[in-house]
């Protein structure tokens, strides 16, 4: 029995791997094309682009791993019970429980596994691709320069270069920049370099000049061979990382800081989000139900499972939209909370109610009735 419980789970495990897999790859794609924007807006490098797409990779998994889940049952068990497999599991005397229980015990690491990734790992890749992504936003050098393109990257503040060759010098550039009290200041220079000086973002120009008008409209002029402008005036400094429910820990959803005015107004949305970081890794379990009750929750058929596996995923469906359509309730009343939990277990019901409804007896029957005929035929003749 345990060499048939082996085969059994491994017929299971590598159509849920291939399946998650394909899904994530899928939710990847449509991720990666979101961010594609750090490359091309915010002139970001291919290694910042692979980052942000890999840190959103926990949450997609758990998104799409109850489907897969869903989807490997069914491809699996529909070619063992069509191949009559399982068939002769029951034949051979293995209960209806001994046939099901290595999809049930593989969902139910996936769900342990799902779990982990929700309280510990998800949160952890969602705030360090924050952090990315705020680093991104607030690096004025970065998107300081746009090749032949007039940019305003900060207030009154005005540049321009003609080109931005491989190694990053600049060539021909331009700067203008307003004061608030008044006046104005035009830096010209050949060739212009981002620089790091002290930790500081600089601009150094070479071989330049500057026009300045000061506030009794007099104007100075100065050339220069090498000039650092400093950027530092212009980064918004006082700008905080503001982290989502998806980006906070468990701790913090369900016990936020009250004395905090966004948590104080956001208190049902953030423990609507931690109540289902507990019960979402459950639908795993649910979905393995729902695909054994699609193909042994009935009678044997030579025409195969086409109709039981139509209903079971339009229930299978069902169950997790309703599953979400609960979560977003949940964040107008905490009392809905419960029904987070209550979905995936009546989930859980209907499955292993359709898979015990019927007598082990009656698949060994279709299967032995033929014979049986033809004996008594025999014996009649």
């Amino acid at each position: 029995m345990l060499l048939i419980d082996r085969y059994l789970l491994r017929q299971l495990l590598g159509p849920a791997v291939l399946a998650t897999g394909a899904l994530a790859a899928v939710a990847l794609l449509s991720q990666s094309l979101s961010a594609l924007d750090l490359i091309v807006g915010q002139q970001q490098s291919a290694l910042v682009f692979a980052k942000v797409t890999l840190l959103a990779m926990p949450q997609l998994v758990n998104m799409v791993l109850p489907i897969a889940v869903f989807v490997a049952a069914l491809v699996s068990l529909n070619r063992l019970h069509t191949e009559q497999e399982i068939v002769v599991c029951f034949a051979g005397g293995m209960s209806r429980w001994r046939v099901i229980s290595p999809g049930i015990r593989l969902s139910a690491m996936i769900a342990l596994l799902a779990l982990v990734m929700n309280l510990w790992i998800q949160p952890l890749a969602a705030r360090e691709m924050r952090e990315t992504l705020f680093e991104v936003r607030t690096d004025l050098a970065s998107t300081l320069i746009r090749e032949g393109e007039f940019t305003n990257p900060a207030p009154g503040l005005t540049v321009y270069a003609q080109s931005v060759d491989p190694t990053g010098l600049i060539h021909n550039l331009f700067i203008h920049q307003e004061k608030d009290g008044g006046g104005a200041t035009t830096y010209t220079a050949e060739e212009g370099r981002l620089e790091k000086r002290n930790g500081k973002p600089v601009l150094t120009m070479h071989r330049g000049s500057m026009q300045e008008f000061d506030k009794a409209d007099v104007l100075n002029y100065l050339t220069f061979d090498d000039y650092p402008y400093e950027l530092a005036p212009f980064m918004r400094s006082d700008e905080l990382i503001h982290f989502k429910p998806s980006d906070r820990y468990l701790h913090e959803l369900l016990f936020p800081d009250l004395t905090q005015d966004w948590e104080k107004r956001n208190q049902l949305k953030l423990l609507a989000e931690g109540h289902n970081r507990i019960a979402s890794p459950l639908y795993n379990i649910a979905l393995m139900a729902l695909a054994f009750a699609a193909i042994i929750g009935g009678g044997f058929s030579r025409m195969g499972y086409g109709r039981r596996i139509a209903i079971m995923s339009a229930v299978a469906v069902g169950f997790r939209i309703l599953g979400f359509v609960v979560q977003a309730a949940s964040e107008e009343a905490a009392w809905l909370n419960v029904l987070q939990y209550v979905v995936p277990v009546v989930a859980t019901y209907v499955g292993l109610r359709g898979i015990f409804r019927e007598k082990v007896s009656r698949f060994i029957d279709m299967r032995l009735k033929p014979h049986r005929i033809s004996r008594h035929g025999e014996a009649a003749a």
